[in-house]
């Protein structure tokens, strides 16, 4: 399978489950509001897919919501199912994405630096 084709499957995979996120969390103890989906790797042979999710809250909140999410993943095949045509649905793996909170601790820090460098060297120009 070509790499361009594996993409499009990824994004469209994306796509569909971030859209359906609201339907299938719908009624569930972890509001579908707190999920993020920020990537999605399908194997070569479409069988599995690797669903990276960042989830707004504390460490409990995340674990939590992730649970629910592998809990549901059924329904989400199943839409999945219905949404796209494909040969086969993948089995879905919902993993926490923390790219997003260790982006945030590196801008932190950046903006910690320059701030320092700021108040030690009164000649440079904010």
């Amino acid at each position: 399978m070509s790499v361009d084709r594996l993409e499009r499957v990824n994004s469209l995979l994306k796509r569909v489950i971030a859209e359906g996120i609201f339907s299938v969390m719908q009624g569930d103890s972890v509001a579908p509001g707190l999920f993020t989906v920020t990537d999605v790797r399908c194997g070569k042979d479409l069988r599995d897919a690797t669903v990276m999710v960042s989830v707004f809250g504390d460490d409990g909140v995340k674990e939590r919501g992730i649970q629910h999410l592998q809990h549901n993943s059924r329904k989400f095949q199943q839409l999945i199912n219905r949404e796209v045509r494909m040969k086969f649905v993948p089995k879905l793996v919902f993993k926490l994405d923390r790219s997003l909170e260790r982006g945030d601790a590196v801008l932190e820090l950046l903006n910690k630096l320059e701030k320092e460098n700021g108040e030690s060297d009164p000649t440079q120009d904010a």
